[in-house]
């Protein structure tokens, strides 16, 4: 016997139609562990009531029992964490902290997309966690190009006026 000898084997195992014998090791396996499925998404199921809104939620494969609803959901605080530092100054934020949420937030909204059942909503919290992130980069990127920016302003400036200040001053301490 496999491993996974317990007590939902024996009860599956008990209830199995005589010719349970016939089926091949794979088939008999994916039988017994098969995942329930709602009316919603069971194609056995004929002749079922259409189900409202709230039932189709709450039988889905990323409906509101499950982790695929509520990872997302819990995924939105660290978008909105990422998103109040918007109102930081741009010398304050950590370049690789936000290069890691929008690398996250790439890989992650692409992952969605491959795996199923297909998650939209975690899709869609993991792209605006790369928005987010791209944003902060770019912030970032454009203060420190400012600060360079600056730093070459200060020394134009200080070839510009500094030095024929000193020449000034120089020529005034010969003359005395």
């Amino acid at each position: 016997m496999s491993a996974r000898f317990g007590l939902r084997f024996a009860q599956q195992s008990a209830r199995q139609s005589p010719s349970f014998t016939t089926r091949t090791p794979f088939q008999f396996r994916n039988s017994i562990f098969r995942r329930w499925q709602g009316t919603a998404t069971n194609p056995a199921v004929e002749g079922a009531p259409p189900q409202s809104t709230w039932q189709r939620l709450l039988t889905s494969e990323v409906g509101i029992k499950t982790v695929h609803f509520w990872a997302p959901i819990m995924k939105w605080g660290v978008v909105l964490a990422g998103a109040t530092d918007f109102l930081r100054p741009a010398e304050k934020l950590s370049l690789t902290q936000n290069l890691a949420l929008m690398a996250t937030g790439s890989i992650w909204t692409r992952w969605c997309f491959v795996i199923k059942p297909k998650n939209m909503l975690l899709a869609a919290v993991n792209f605006c966690l790369f928005i987010v992130g791209t944003i902060q980069c770019t912030r970032i990127f454009l203060y420190n190009q400012s600060q360079k920016g600056t730093k070459g302003a200060i020394e134009q400036m200080e070839k510009d006026i500094v030095a024929p200040a000193k020449k000034l001053e120089k020529k005034a301490e010969q003359k005395l």
